[in-house]
């Protein structure tokens, strides 16, 4: 157990306590390059620990004084379609916190924060930013922009101000010299450690508030638990993919036979790829299950943890 605790589980548990907003104002007013003061966390069903919250993911959605929505979320495991929850993530906060009835103009701008601990998609960088902008379709030369009056009225610049904005910290692949407040950022999300060279707002208050040995007995048994469960899960989940690469492998190998090897080979590899997937998470949340369930761990705690039904937990 390092000495300080992952940022996740400062999401899951300490954040709730407002002094610990400022490690979190620190956070996202570094990455978005502009002062964030966090007035509230909100309530919804993304944050409330429910059957679908696991310990491989944590969600939180925040509030500033401008009301504007910031969901942040950390992946620790490889989710072939997480492209599509951030998709899904943003819209569910848009129609959350529109009421029926009310003028378009009072929409949420939402930012939706990534942090991921596997290898998203296809690129060379480790933080991305996606905003929505429209390009003529016979002159690329072309963006549709606001007028005057648009910007008078909803109060941005650009387009990009009212749609929702995306932002991904492929954190596992960080590995650059730390130069700039958000690499320090970074580094600690990767590292878990924070050298005294870091002067990152927000970092300051972490030295302290996310210190291991400031946790109560009790809670700092929980969060060695949690880091256990953590760390089985996903070791399990990379023996999974592991598995399911080769047996994808031969399953491609004979359909390539009847359609063309290169796309059976590829169709076989990503269909056990995604079965090796799902069967390691399972496995993996039995084991967790089971083995809060052997330090006197709550059924219904252990199910909102893991997912599992209440009926399954008993027959560990």
């Amino acid at each position: 157990m390092g000495n300080y605790i992952r940022f996740d589980w400062m999401i899951k548990r300490l954040l709730r306590n407002k002094s610990s907003f400022v490690v979190l104002e620190g956070f996202l007013s570094v990455l978005l390059d502009r002062q964030i003061r966090i007035t509230q966390i909100l309530e919804s069903e993304g944050n409330q620990e429910e059957e679908e919250q696991k310990f491989n993911r944590v969600d939180l959605v925040v509030e500033n004084e401008k009301k504007e929505k910031f969901l942040v979320e950390v992946q620790n495991d490889h989710e072939l379609d997480f492209f599509q929850r951030m998709a899904f993530g943003a819209s569910k906060i848009i129609t959350d916190y529109m009421k029926i009835g009310e003028a378009y103009q009072t929409l949420p701008k939402v930012f939706s924060i990534n942090i991921v601990y596997f290898s998203l998609g296809q690129g060379k960088g480790y933080a991305y930013h996606g905003t929505t902008v429209f390009k003529n379709m016979f002159n690329a030369d072309d963006e549709l922009k606001l007028t005057s009056a648009q910007k008078s009225k909803f109060g941005v610049d650009e387009v990009a101000g009212i749609f929702p904005e995306y932002y991904i910290l492929r954190v596992n692949k960080f590995d650059d010299e730390v130069t700039t407040p958000l690499k320090q950022w970074i580094s600690f999300l990767k590292t878990g450690e924070i050298p005294d060279a870091f002067t990152a707002q927000g970092l300051k208050e972490a030295r302290e508030v996310l210190r291991v040995d400031s946790l109560s007995v009790e809670d700092r048994k929980i969060y060695k638990r949690y880091l256990e469960g953590l760390s089985l899960a996903m070791s399990l989940d990379d023996s999974s993919r592991y598995e399911g690469y080769y047996d994808g492998f031969g399953a491609g190998r004979e359909e390539g036979r009847e359609e063309g090897e290169k796309i059976g080979i590829e169709k076989g590899i990503e269909q056990g790829r995604a079965e090796g997937i799902e069967k390691g998470r399972a496995d993996a949340m039995r084991e967790i299950a089971r083995t809060m369930k052997q330090h006197g761990d709550d059924i219904n705690y252990i199910a909102a943890v893991t997912g599992l039904s209440s009926d399954e937990i008993k027959t560990l």
